[in-house]
């Protein structure tokens, strides 16, 4: 295999692009009008916006970051999965440092 063909296995073509753009427009504007038309309230609102989050995420990851698209070995996804971990822990971490703040401090 050439150059020019390993260099084109990374990338998506305009289809997929506009696609992704275009999805992932659609998810954030559907996002801002329950949000700015107060269609939910409490938590079905913010289980929605999580859902809504989780699917833009993985049209990004397909459409954007052509995750799964590499060839041998896989080190892309072994990054992802790494960065994930990472982003939970942090994400889990301070949502549990704030809970319990809250907790002592303003009860």
């Amino acid at each position: 295999m050439n150059k020019e063909n390993t260099t084109t296995l990374w990338h998506g073509t305009l289809k997929e692009y506009i696609v992704g753009f275009v999805l992932s427009l659609l998810l954030t504007l559907i996002a801002y009008f329950i949000v700015k038309e107060h269609l939910l309230k409490g938590l079905l609102l913010f289980s929605t916006l999580g859902g809504l989050g989780v699917v833009q995420a993985v049209i990004q990851v397909f459409l954007f970051l052509h995750l799964g698209k590499e060839s041998k070995p896989k080190w892309g996804v072994v990054v992802f999965l790494f960065m994930l971990m990472v982003l939970i822990i942090i994400v889990g971490g301070s949502l549990w440092i704030m809970q319990s703040l809250d907790s002592r401090l303003m009860r």
